[in-house]
């Protein structure tokens, strides 16, 4: 794609000046920035870019300098992401529901965001290499007053996370291996949070309609855990079926993992039993997002007919339309794009497969780059390889990669990482003792008759009962 590889050289370029820092830059540092600069030359940014790096280079840069560096580099990612979701849409064929969502109205908490601006700006000044606990540590006062407002929570919650980080990794000048890119994200992305109104509630819509269960995708953290189900959402209107997401998160211990988090999920979203009973959900005046997010609340959903997964992604996801995507979210990783796909071959590289097969040569997508060592499925789809990112399928479910492997026809989400289009397993249709079946990888959330899936779940059941019990003697005393 035209200026795809020159608009991420860029990035890349102003990515490897924050290792450095901008205290004292370097000769080399300073070239980084004016190739970002010239980067960005036809942008409404171009002036304003040119002098923000020409203060950086000399070690002048003030914090509206800083904010109009990170404003450049997610201009120059959110092109990317455009250039990559056009060619999703001729991959797939469907159609999009405009280009960006407009931005959220907020209120404006002048003196936390800019307080947590001049925290952000001192990271840039010290740089990756140059972080120790004492600049970290400057991120603690402004979180704890940051979090009692709803409205800067998700500001807050960057922050703690991002500090978090740095913290494990102090000193930076040890550092065997830095970040750069996840770390210059998330910098970025928090400065820019900081201007008024970027944290602010997106406009939503009511929506009614036969909502279809494509998938769900899991993530855990040692102290979160979130299900997104991914689904498509027919309209009572009459109006054509559109791409939707329903998302629950849960603080939870670190000794619960595994299957053990839908005993912390389940009991926050009907959707969930919804999903495990293999069921639709009829909703009325549901609020959506203009972004695809149903902002979901039980008061207005019940559960509907049966609903086959694959037979909505093989009659309802070709016609379903995708919706906007927000400015600040305009970014490479948060492309995630339901697909069906299934006709495909899979091949197999690495130490299993050379144990068993003859030496092949690695796919030509370089999908093995961030996996040394390890193996790698692709799909072969109408003559095009796809890395299927085995990666991401969660252990709190039935769907396994040996699965996926044997497939042949697989729900899933279309993503982009290290230069290549990718594919992650939401569900595939598989042969088991000569029966055909369907494996998903959120099966196991209304609950398993899987022994391992079962201890998981009673381990969780108990550790929050425990938990529970504190908390209550806490609160009495």
């Amino acid at each position: 794609m035209t200026g795809l590889d020159e608009a991420l050289a860029a990035v890349d370029a102003f990515d490897q000046v924050l290792v450095g820092g901008l205290l004292r830059p370097r000769p080399d540092q300073a070239a980084a920035l004016a190739e970002f600069a010239q980067a960005v030359a036809g942008s409404p940014l171009a002036a304003r870019a040119a002098e923000a790096a020409e203060k950086a280079a000399a070690g002048a840069a003030a914090e509206d300098h800083l904010v109009v560096l990170a404003a450049g580099r997610t201009a120059l990612l959110g092109s990317v992401h455009d250039a990559l979701v056009t060619r999703v849409e001729e991959l797939t064929g469907r159609p999009h529901d405009g280009d960006t969502a407009p931005a959220p109205a907020g209120p404006q908490a002048v003196n936390l965001l800019a307080a947590a601006r001049s925290w952000l700006a001192d990271l840039a000044r010290a740089g990756w290499r140059g972080i120790d606990h004492d600049v970290v540590a400057g991120s603690a006062q402004i979180v704890s007053a940051m979090l009692p407002d709803p409205s800067l929570r998700r500001l807050a919650t960057l922050l703690d996370g991002f500090a978090a980080e740095l913290a494990a990794s102090c000193p930076g000048a040890a550092l065997d291996h830095v970040p750069v890119r996840r770390w210059a994200d998330l910098w970025s992305r928090a400065m820019l949070l900081t201007l008024p109104g970027a944290t602010g509630t997106p406009a939503v819509a009511a929506a009614t309609g036969r909502l279809l269960p494509l998938g769900v995708d899991v993530h855990e953290h040692a102290t979160a855990a979130q299900a997104q189900v991914h689904a498509v959402l027919e309209p009572a209107d009459g109006t054509p079926p559109r791409l939707v997401r329903a998302g629950v998160a849960v603080p939870k211990p670190d000794t619960v993992v595994g299957a053990g988090v839908w005993q912390l999920l389940r009991p926050h979203m009907s959707l969930l039993a919804a999903v495990g009973e293999g069921r639709s959900m009829d909703i009325t005046d549901m609020p959506l997002t203009a972004e695809g997010d149903l902002i979901w609340s039980d008061e207005h959903a019940r559960p509907g007919e049966p609903a086959d997964a694959f037979a909505t992604a093989r009659v309802a996801l070709p016609t379903a339309t995708a919706s906007a995507t927000a400015p600040l979210d305009r970014h490479p990783a948060r492309i995630a794009v339901p697909v069906f796909l299934e006709g495909y071959t899979v091949r197999r590289t690495g130490p299993q497969a050379a144990a068993t097969d003859a030496p092949e040569e690695a796919p030509a997508d370089g999908g093995d780059v961030d996996r040394p060592g390890g193996d790698v499925l692709t799909f072969t789809v109408a003559g095009q390889p796809l890395v299927v990112d085995t990666d991401r399928i969660p252990v709190a479910g039935p769907l396994t990669p040996e699965a996926v492997e044997a497939s042949g026809a697989c729900i899933g989400l279309l993503r982009w990482d290290a230069g290549t289009f990718g594919v992650q397993p939401l569900a595939v249709e598989t042969t088991v003792r000569r029966k055909a079946v369907a494996i998903h990888a959120g099966g196991w959330v209304g609950g398993t008759a899987d022994k391992t899936g079962a201890r998981a779940e009673k381990a969780a059941a108990d550790a929050v009962v425990v938990l529970r019990e504190r908390a209550g003697r806490l609160l009495r005393k």
